[in-house]
């Protein structure tokens, strides 16, 4: 028998355009930095990165209403955020399909601000940039150089089984991912408005 937290979670760019305009109760959760954030952001969402989310789950939790929809650019960090909400009783979370680049290219209403690279592209930069590094490494320099490729491909496997990212989290502490101010407990969380907790709601 399939539980509720896993037979609710994908949502199609559509079907959000459509309750943008037609449930008030309706809460986009955006679960990147504050810097892909300022970059482009869904209208009317609210920023809660992922670490800030994971921090104070059950605080969140207790704010949120039946229709939640988790944001991010791809779906990968919503999907850990739904999986987190889910063990703090919510779940009704929607993780939307595409990301905020997906709404956007379905028409759907976002706000542009300094375009910048997000973070998920920052990461296959680096990781492939590394990998590269240590191939013509251990070429011209030093046979051991090329370890360096495979401890990135490691990292990467173990990266996709636990659905973590340790190079992205080091990469969110840059200075150019750190422009913007990030949201705090009290900025973020705190500001939310409250919705009661109702019945799974009909699509």
């Amino acid at each position: 028998m399939t539980s509720p937290s896993t037979a609710i979670s994908a949502l199609a760019p559509g079907t959000l355009r459509s309750w943008v305009t037609e449930h008030q109760d309706l809460m986009i959760i955006d679960v990147r930095s504050a810097a892909e954030f300022e970059s482009v952001h869904i209208r009317g969402s609210y920023n809660v990165p992922l670490p800030l989310l994971s921090e104070h789950t059950d605080e969140l939790a207790a704010r949120l209403g039946s229709r939640v929809v988790l944001v991010c650019q791809s779906g990968a960090r919503a999907e850990q955020a739904r999986q987190r909400l889910s063990g703090s009783g919510i779940d009704t979370a929607y993780v939307l399909t595409g990301g905020v680049p997906g709404f956007a290219a379905a028409g759907g209403d976002v706000v542009k601000g300094k375009d910048r690279w997000d973070l998920e592209r920052q990461v296959r930069l680096a990781a492939g940039s590394l990998v590269v590094l240590g191939l013509a490494g251990g070429k011209f320099v030093s046979p051991r150089i090329r370890t360096l490729a495979g401890v990135i491909g490691a990292g990467l496997t173990f990266s996709a089984a636990t659905n973590t990212c340790a190079m992205g989290r080091a990469l969110s502490a840059m200075p150019w991912n750190k422009s913007a101010k990030e949201p705090t407990r009290e900025t973020a969380i705190m500001q939310l408005p409250v919705f009661p907790a109702e019945q799974t709601p009909a699509a």
